[in-house]
């Protein structure tokens, strides 16, 4: 197996039109598990469909014994009783059936919407590097509304319109075999017409969800940066490209509803004409004698009563189609596969006490056709404080990542606890290490929530003791509510030293036997970053911590300093030693000592 490992076995493929036998997975376990609920549901709409199709038959007794002069107002009262009977009953039934069913597409809803959050947890980094937050959030949303009217709504649309279109033929068959013939006879053009709007549809909505898509995406990147923007004076220019992304999505919603607007026409005109037979033939009859008046009436009212079932028809395609578009957009996102290998053990194995990392010639690459990142990296890192240093795009942080296994690595080059990473679970590996990276993320809770975020259990006590490790502790007490002072969202009502200190915390609060902290003190004062390097030494004693850094000061007070170029070890050792033997450290050396007004070397 190559050395090389590239993520472009992940990349995001053109959405596709997925078979309904596969898509119908993702719905069953919910359909199984509220079967019963579904058999009331539909129970009810059925006899409430039924109780509707009585009617016309009350109605022509009442016109053929007026007709006849054989019904009294008694007897009219009787059957106006029974029909307002009839309708208490359906009221009643209709309640039950939309509680259960639209209720169960609630259920369902939050069944989907459970499945991709969890699937999306699971999801390694290739994943998110091409799924936009925009996109994910569209899944969850427009995506899942679009389904959840399509099991909701549209099913009772669909059984409602099938069981009522049945009955009512039925009857107009046992009416007038042939007048129901001529009544039906314009229905195959509402067939055809429905079957070749829908293909059209299809497409047209999946433009619609990906635009979507962009347009959140959009939106939600220009709210995170809203400081930035207005520092730029770009709000003009945002809200320019936010009004070009909504004239196509407008435009695109235009297109969907044009043959929306074309679906439920032709299904009145198709009961238009229907109706138009029955006056001309149907009044025929009636004259001839060959049918009584009340016949013509109840005919007339069953053609009535098709006439939502062929309006029906437009809505359950459009509301299908949406449904399934949605739905298979759906089904690409939670059956992606993570390139990263997590392999199931019968047993977890035991933790690791002073667990260390090795490399053995890894290399590694974003993708098949960029260079790589890392070539032929050898290295070890055992308990004590290791220092990374070297010039932007070196490795630096694509080291951190490998180390924390968010990318995959090819067999037998990385070894966690002399363990190839691949033979163990990815949960195992992290649950042994604290991560810290370049940009502090903070989510608009409490301070010490979000001191607490690994450890849930922490007591008062622990979040003040890693704080204090942190050197936030200070910092924190100066605020108006202390430890229960709300962050803001990604912590903008702190600095960016203290966003990385508290993101500092969090991870001491962990204690984990491997600390990775990549170029997370760049925001903290020197005087701060020596108390923060003081409370590393004696937190992680005899454990593993690595940090990226640039500073001179702070690599000085590392018990090993490892310089990368160009992805690969350039020299490695002591503050000392590099100062004597390595240019570029040399460099940044004087270049940072001159601009803080000494020559002297900083102390360890």
């Amino acid at each position: 197996m190559s050395s090389t490992i590239s993520t472009a076995a992940a990349s995001q493929t053109e959405p596709r039109r997925v078979p309904f036998s596969q898509l119908r997975d993702l719905l069953l376990p919910t359909y199984r598990s509220h079967r019963l609920r579904l058999a009331v549901g539909f129970a009810a709409l059925v006899l409430v469909d039924l109780l509707q199709l009585t009617i016309p038959r009350i109605i022509k007794y009442a016109v053929d014994g007026l007709e006849t002069m054989t019904i009294s107002t008694a007897g009219l009262l009787r059957l106006g009783g029974l029909i307002l009977l009839i309708a208490g009953a359906v009221v009643a039934l209709r309640f039950v059936w939309r509680y259960l069913i639209i209720g169960f597409s609630r259920l369902l809803e939050r069944a989907v919407r459970n499945r991709i959050f969890t699937h999306i947890l699971k999801m390694d980094m290739p994943f998110f590097e091409k799924h936009t937050t925009g996109d994910l959030m569209a899944h969850s949303s427009n995506d899942l509304a679009a389904v959840q009217m399509a099991c909701g709504m549209g099913m009772v649309a669909a059984i409602d319109a099938l069981v009522m279109s049945l009955a009512a033929i039925g009857f107009m068959i046992a009416i007038h075999p042939l007048l129901t013939l001529l009544a039906l006879l314009p229905m195959p053009l509402l067939a055809v017409s429905t079957r070749i709007l829908s293909a059209k549809l299809h497409k047209r909505f999946a433009t619609v969800q990906e635009q979507f898509s962009a347009l959140t995406e959009f939106s939600r990147s220009t709210l995170i940066s809203i400081g930035l923007i207005k520092a730029y004076t770009m709000e003009n220019f945002q809200t320019d490209r936010f009004g070009r992304l909504g004239k196509r999505y407008f435009r695109s919603n235009l297109r969907v509803a044009a043959i929306q607007g074309l679906i439920s026409p032709l299904a009145t005109l198709v009961g238009s004409l229907g109706m138009l037979m029955v006056l001309y033939f149907g009044g025929r009859l009636v004259i001839d004698g060959t049918i009584s008046l009340g016949d013509f009436v109840a005919f007339i009212t069953y053609l009535y009563m098709l006439i939502w079932p062929m309006m029906a028809i437009g809505w359950v395609a459009n509301l299908v189609q949406r449904g399934l578009t949605s739905l298979g957009r759906i089904y690409q996102l939670v059956t992606s596969r993570s390139v990263l290998a997590d392999p199931l053990l019968p047993a977890a194995p035991k933790m690791f006490r002073r667990p260390g990392f090795a490399l053995n010639n890894l290399t590694f690459s974003y993708a098949a056709d960029s260079a790589p990142v890392l070539k032929n990296l050898t290295l070890s890192l055992g308990p004590g404080i290791h220092g990374v240093t070297g010039r932007t795009g070196s490795g630096k942080s694509t080291l951190c990542k490998l180390l924390a296994r968010l990318y995959p690595v090819a067999d037998g080059k990385l070894f966690f606890g002399g363990v190839d990473v691949n033979q163990l679970p990815l949960q195992f590996i992290r649950s042994h290490i604290g991560y810290v990276g370049q940009e502090p993320l903070l989510f608009s809770d409490t301070i010490a929530a979000n001191i607490a975020l690994g450890r849930e259990d922490a007591s008062r006590e622990e979040i003040i003791e890693a704080a204090v490790n942190a050197a936030i502790h200070d910092d924190i007490l100066a605020l108006k509510d202390g430890y229960d002072t709300m962050t803001g969202e990604r912590g903008v009502k702190l600095s960016g030293g203290q966003r990385q200190r508290l993101a500092l915390a969090r991870a001491l609060l962990c204690d984990r036997p491997v600390l990775l902290i990549d170029d997370g003190l760049s925001a903290v004062d020197v005087a701060t970053e020596h108390e923060v390097f003081a409370g590393l030494r004696r937190h992680f004693a005899g454990k593993t911590v690595l940090i990226v850094s640039n500073r001179i000061k702070l690599l000085s007070m590392t018990d090993r300093i490892i310089i990368l170029a160009d992805g690969t070890i350039e020299c490695e050792g002591s503050h000392e030693r590099l100062l004597g033997e390595n240019s570029l450290y040399q460099s940044m050396f004087d270049k940072q000592m001159t601009q803080n007004g000494s020559k002297e070397t900083p102390l360890p």
